[in-house]
C-alpha cells in the first residue's frame, strides 16, 4: 500500500530512481529546482539565498480565536493598514454560547478591524476558514500564511503554511517568513481507490506511515504520479488538509484540468495555472501510495496515527482495544478509568456518534457520498447520532438542492451550519466513556471535551465520511463503506457566490482609517514581558514524559477558546487537564520575579526571596559558585520540561499562556513542530534542547543559567546549565538549536511585541 524510500531519488520523465542507482548518474541535487515546491519558494523569497529563506506570502488568513491577539498584537507594534489581503473568518467561537458576550464581541471586534485595516471579514456560519480560503483565496503559484495549523491548499495549487499568530504579525508589519530551505519529499500517487474508499482513508494510511519516524517532519510534501488525475478536486483536498497532522510544514499538488475546472467552477478561472515538476526533480525521499490498495482506515484514540484498517479492528477487536486502553495510561496514568471494552457488543463494536465536519470532513462530495449510503435506511433510537456540517453555506445550498440534506435528515440524521467546533472539543461533545467516530482532523486526548480532572473521558476515532455513514446505516456498528453494495451517485457542483457577495464585508484593500474599533470587556491587551537578563534562575514546574505532548494538552481547547482573547484569564487553563498545579507553581515563582523587577525600578514591597522564601536556600548554594548572583543580574522564572512538546495546533496561546506566567523556556527532547518552536522565540521564551537520556534535574527543582544573554548574543553552541538540587549544584549542557539573527533579538527583547516597539 505505502512504501517509503530510503534514500533520495529522482522523478526522470514520471519514473522514479533511487539517487544511489546507476541510472542516476549525471543527475545532481541541484535538479531539486525541478520542484514544483522549490519554483514557488523561489518566488516568495526575498533573500537572494536559496538555504535561508525569507520569505513574503500573498495572503493571510485568521479565525476568531486567534485574529484578536495578532491585530492586538500587531497594533501595539504600530499598525496603520493590512499590506495584503488578511481574511477574518468565524469559525470557532461562532456558537457564542460560552462567556457572556464575549465571543461576540470578538467578532465585532474582526469587523471593525476590516473595516480599519483594509481586511475581509466572513461572519459565523457562513464557511469554516479553509473552505473559504479555496474558494475565495487560493490561486496556482501562489502563498497563503495561516494562523490555523491545517492551512493547507496545496491541491489547489497553493503552498500554504500554518503558523501561531505572531508570524502572521511579522507579515502585517511587512517583515519576513524566515527558515531554511526545507526538504522536499515526494509523494508518488499510483492506481484508483476502491468504491468506498475516500480521502481520509488515503490520508491516515500515509499519517501511520511516516508520523513516528518523522519521515516529512518540517519538510514540504509534492504530490505527484499518474494516481493524481484519477482523482476529483474535492478527493485530493481531503488527502491534503490532513497533512497537517504527519507534521509537515507544507503540501503541494501536480495540477490539471480537474484544477482548472474547480477554479472556473468558482468564477476564478484565472487562479488557475498548470503545475508540474521539470522533467528532472530531486526529492530528499519519496512516498510511494498505491490507490487501489488503500482500504477503509480508522486511527483510533487518541492520536491520527494510531491507525488500523477497519477490517483490522473488527477482526482483532479485544486486541485492538486493549493496546489503545494501554496507550491511555501514558496519558492519564491512574487519574481515571478508562475502557472501551463495553464498546463490544454481540462481537462488534458499537458507536455512539458520528461526526462528518469541517476543513477535512465537510466538503461537497464526502457529505453526498454519506448521504448516498444510509438512503430509505435509519441511524435507530438508540444511543448512536449522527452531525453533519457542511463546510460553507455555498456547498450546504448545493447539498440541500441535489436532496442530499434531505436523505440525512430522513435517515435519522442532523445537519448543521459550518463550524469547526466537532474537530476542537466545542461541539457535539460525547458523552461521559462514549465512542465518536468523527471524518474531522484530529482525535487528540482532551480535544473532544474530556476534562480528566472532573473525572471524564471521551474518545474520538477518525474515519471516512463514507465509512461513518456505512456504520450509520448499520445502526452504530463499525462498518467499512466497502460492504456497502449500492452505487454512488454523480452530483455536479454549482457555486453561488452570490452567498457571499451578500454577506461578506470585503473592504478591497481600502483601509478607514476613521473606524471605531470595537472593544468587548474580554479584550484584553498583552501584558508587559521583560527583556532577557544576563543569567536566568528557572524552577521547573512541571515535567511530561509521554511521547509527544499536544497543543490540546498545554492550552486547552474547547470552552477555553473563548478566552484567547483576554491573556491573563486565557492563562488560568494552561496545562490545567495535563497538569492541574501548574498554574500555581509557576505564579509563585512569578511573584518573585514581579518582586525583583519592583526592586530595581525603585517600587519594592517586598524582596524576592521574601515573595518566595525558598530562594534563600536555593541562591546560598547557587553563590557557592556564582558569588556574584543577586536580583539585578538574574531573571526568575518557571519552566516546564516535556519529551517532545507541539505536536497539533498552530495555536500561539501554547507558548503565549507560559509567558504570561512567567514562564521564560521550554526544556525538551525535540520539539514535535516548528510552528510551536517558532511560538515560543516569539513570545521571548528560550526553546532549549538536552539530549535525550540526560535529565539531571526533576519537577521542583532549580536550574541556573549563568551568562545566558551572552550565549545568546555570541551565539554559542553549548550552554552550562546547573541543577540545583539537594543542596548542591550539578553541571549540565543544553542547546539552542538553529536561531537566525531576528529570533535571537526577539528573545532578547523579550518577545515579538518588544522587538517591534515604537
Amino acid at each position: 500500500m505505502i512504501k517509503l524510500h530510503d534514500t533520495p531519488v529522482y522523478l526522470v520523465n514520471g519514473n522514479i530512481i533511487p539517487a544511489t542507482s546507476k541510472e542516476a548518474a549525471g543527475y545532481s541535487v541541484k535538479d531539486k529546482e525541478g520542484t514544483m515546491a522549490y519554483r514557488i519558494l523561489k518566488a516568495h523569497n526575498t533573500s537572494g539565498n536559496m538555504d535561508k529563506l525569507k520569505i513574503k506570502f500573498d495572503k493571510l488568513t485568521s479565525h476568531d480565536i486567534t485574529f484578536v491577539g495578532i491585530i492586538q498584537t500587531a497594533r501595539a507594534s504600530g499598525l496603520k493598514k493590512f499590506p495584503i489581503p488578511y481574511v477574518l473568518t468565524n469559525c470557532h467561537n461562532s456558537l457564542c454560547a460560552v462567556g457572556g458576550t464575549i465571543n461576540e464581541d470578538d467578532h465585532m471586534f474582526g469587523l471593525t478591524c476590516a473595516k480599519k485595516y483594509g481586511g475581509v471579514y466572513v461572519p459565523p456560519h457562513q464557511a469554516v476558514i479553509h473552505q473559504f480560503a479555496r474558494e475565495m483565496l487560493a490561486e496556482s503559484g501562489a502563498m497563503i500564511l495561516g494562523s490555523d495549523s491545517h492551512t493547507r491548499y496545496g491541491a489547489l495549487g497553493t503552498m500554504a503554511v500554518g503558523e501561531g499568530g505572531p508570524e502572521l504579525v511579522k507579515q502585517l508589519l511587512s517583515q519576513t517568513y524566515d527558515i531554511k530551505m526545507p526538504e522536499i519529499v515526494g509523494v508518488y500517487l499510483k492506481g484508483t481507490p476502491a468504491k468506498g474508499v475516500g480521502p481520509q482513508d488515503v490520508a491516515l494510511a500515509i499519517i501511520g506511515a511516516v508520523f513516528a519516524n518523522g519521515y516529512v517532519n518540517n519538510k514540504v510534501m509534492e504530490f505527484v504520479g499518474p494516481g493524481v488525475a484519477g482523482l476529483s478536486a474535492d478527493f485530493r483536498i481531503g488527502v491534503d488538509v490532513m497533512t497537517t497532522e504527519t507534521t509537515c510544514l507544507s503540501s503541494i499538488w501536480q495540477t490539471d484540468d480537474e484544477i482548472k475546472d474547480f477554479y472556473e467552477i468558482h468564477g476564478r478561472g484565472g487562479a488557475y495555472k498548470e503545475l508540474k515538476p521539470a522533467d528532472v526533480a530531486y526529492y530528499d525521499g519519496m512516498i510511494e501510495v498505491d490507490l487501489s490498495k488503500v482500504k477503509p482506515m480508522i486511527a483510533m484514540p487518541f492520536h491520527p496515527s494510531n491507525v488500523y484498517t477497519i477490517e483490522e479492528v473488527n477482526a482483532n477487536l479485544k486486541d485492538v482495544l486493549a493496546d489503545v486502553e494501554e496507550r491511555a495510561k501514558v496519558s492519564f496514568g491512574d487519574k481515571i478509568q478508562y475502557s472501551l471494552q463495553d464498546k463490544i457488543r454481540d462481537g462488534k463494536l458499537y458507536v455512539e456518534q458520528g461526526i462528518i465536519a469541517g476543513c477535512a470532513g465537510g466538503g461537497f462530495e464526502n457529505i453526498c457520498a454519506a448521504a448516498d449510503i444510509p438512503d430509505n435506511s435509519f441511524i435507530g433510537a438508540d444511543e448512536f447520532t449522527l452531525s453533519v456540517y457542511p463546510a460553507s453555506m455555498p456547498v450546504y445550498m448545493e447539498l440541500v438542492k441535489n436532496g442530499s440534506v434531505a436523505k440525512i435528515i430522513k435517515s435519522g440524521g442532523v445537519v448543521k451550519t459550518a463550524f469547526c467546533g466537532p474537530c476542537f472539543g466545542a461541539g457535539d461533545t460525547p458523552s461521559n466513556n462514549a465512542f465518536s467516530i468523527r471524518h474531522s482532523t484530529r482525535n487528540f486526548p482532551n480535544r473532544e471535551g474530556s476534562k480528566i480532572q472532573n473525572g471524564q473521558i471521551a474518545s474520538v476515532a477518525l474515519m471516512d465520511a463514507r465509512s461513518i455513514a456505512a456504520t450509520a446505516a448499520n445502526k452504530g456498528f463499525l462498518t467499512p463503506a466497502t460492504e456497502w453494495d449500492g452505487n454512488f451517485g454523480k452530483y455536479k457542483y454549482f457555486f453561488d457566490s452570490s452567498i457571499y457577495e451578500n454577506r461578506v464585508f470585503d473592504s478591497h484593500g481600502v483601509a478607514d482609517p476613521s473606524q471605531e474599533i470595537k472593544m468587548g470587556p474580554n479584550i484584553k491587551d498583552w501584558p508587559k514581558m521583560p527583556a532577557l537578563t544576563e543569567n536566568l534562575l528557572l524552577k521547573v514546574v512541571s515535567e511530561i514524559h509521554d511521547p509527544v505532548t499536544t497543543t490540546d494538552e498545554l492550552i486547552p481547547s474547547g470552552e477555553t477558546s473563548s478566552y484567547r482573547s483576554n491573556p491573563l484569564g486565557l492563562a488560568e487553563f494552561t496545562l490545567s487537564r495535563k497538569d492541574p498545579e501548574y498554574v500555581g507553581l509557576a505564579k509563585e515563582v512569578q511573584k518573585a520575579e514581579k518582586a525583583r523587577e519592583a526592586v530595581l525600578d525603585g517600587n519594592a514591597e517586598v524582596k524576592p526571596c521574601q515573595a518566595l522564601p525558598e530562594l534563600h536556600e536555593v541562591m546560598d548554594v547557587v553563590r557557592t559558585r556564582f558569588p556574584e548572583a543577586n536580583h539585578t543580574n538574574f531573571g526568575i522564572g518557571s519552566t516546564i520540561f516535556a519529551v517532545k512538546p507541539g505536536d497539533g495546533s498552530a495555536r500561539e496561546q501554547a507558548a503565549s499562556c507560559q509567558r504570561v506566567l512567567g514562564g521564560w523556556a521550554n526544556i525538551a527532547h525535540e520539539y514535535a513542530t516548528k510552528r510551536y518552536r517558532s511560538n515560543l522565540i516569539n513570545w521571548g521564551m528560550l526553546p532549549f534542547l538536552i539530549k535525550a537520556g540526560d535529565l539531571p534535574f526533576k519537577r521542583l527543582d532549580y536550574i541556573y543559567i549563568p551568562g545566558i544573554r551572552k550565549a545568546v548574543e555570541n551565539k554559542e553552541s553549548v550552554i552550562k546549565a546547573y541543577a540545583v538540587s539537594n543542596g548542591s549544584l550539578k553541571e549540565f549542557e543544553l542547546t539552542l538549536g538553529d536561531l537566525t539573527d531576528e529570533e535571537r533579538q526577539i528573545i532578547l527583547k523579550g518577545c515579538l511585541i518588544n522587538y517591534n516597539a515604537v
